[in-house]
């Protein structure tokens, strides 16, 4: 059995990490560009679990087919947490990725090498048309560096180096991102998950 399932983004990177990871899993992906009239969803829940669901449960009740979106952050240290579930519009609504960088450095411009601490969050929301939604987590631990390295990837990847490495995720191969990411940690949660349901 092959299950259709609706990916709740517009972010093609996104979409490609997770085709990516979840390639090989008897399931069809659909993206909200199969859907042009789903409408957005504010994401103003105050944690991760709570935009990802959400988001799923909006794109399920719309499309009629199960949906996975995912709300994703950086938390860092030095600044209490931040910029946490307002990752994506950090330096203010309809910022990108360099503006929100360029916040972030700044914020961080007095703070120390060995005070710059920070991890990456994903949670993923699986919503099933009739509202039932499954959760699957992810984060990984690493530090902030103090300018953009790298050309790959997205959002705060070119200054965040994983624990154990030296090299930015932005450095990285998508190979190289995909075994570490906050994101394919919370994928493969949900791979598991789809291999329970085909053996049932």
């Amino acid at each position: 059995m092959v299950m259709e399932l609706v990916i709740a983004t517009r972010n093609r990177k996104k979409v490609g990490e997770i085709r990516r990871i979840l390639e090989g899993i008897p399931v069809t992906l659909h993206t909200l560009d199969d859907f042009p009239g789903c409408p957005e969803v504010e994401e103003d829940e105050a944690t991760f679990e709570g935009n990802a669901i959400k988001k799923a449960r909006a794109v399920a009740g719309y499309s009629g087919k199960p949906s996975l979106a995912d709300d994703s952050g950086l938390e860092v240290d030095a600044l209490g947490g931040a910029p946490g579930v307002f990752s994506a519009r950090y330096a203010g609504e309809g910022a990108d990725d360099r503006k929100n960088l360029e916040k972030l450095l700044s914020e961080l411009r007095d703070v120390g090498k060995e005070k710059r601490e920070a991890r990456f969050i994903c949670v993923i929301a699986l919503a099933l048309p009739d509202g039932k939604v499954d959760t699957f987590r992810g984060s990984v631990a690493g530090r902030i560096g103090t300018e953009p390295r790298g050309e790959s990837g997205f959002g705060y990847d070119p200054v965040f180096y994983p624990e154990g490495h030296e090299r930015t995720f932005a450095e990285m191969s998508a190979d190289e991102k995909d075994a570490l990411s906050h994101r394919a940690i919370a994928l493969r949660e949900l791979r598991r998950y789809f291999a329970t349901l085909m053996n049932d």
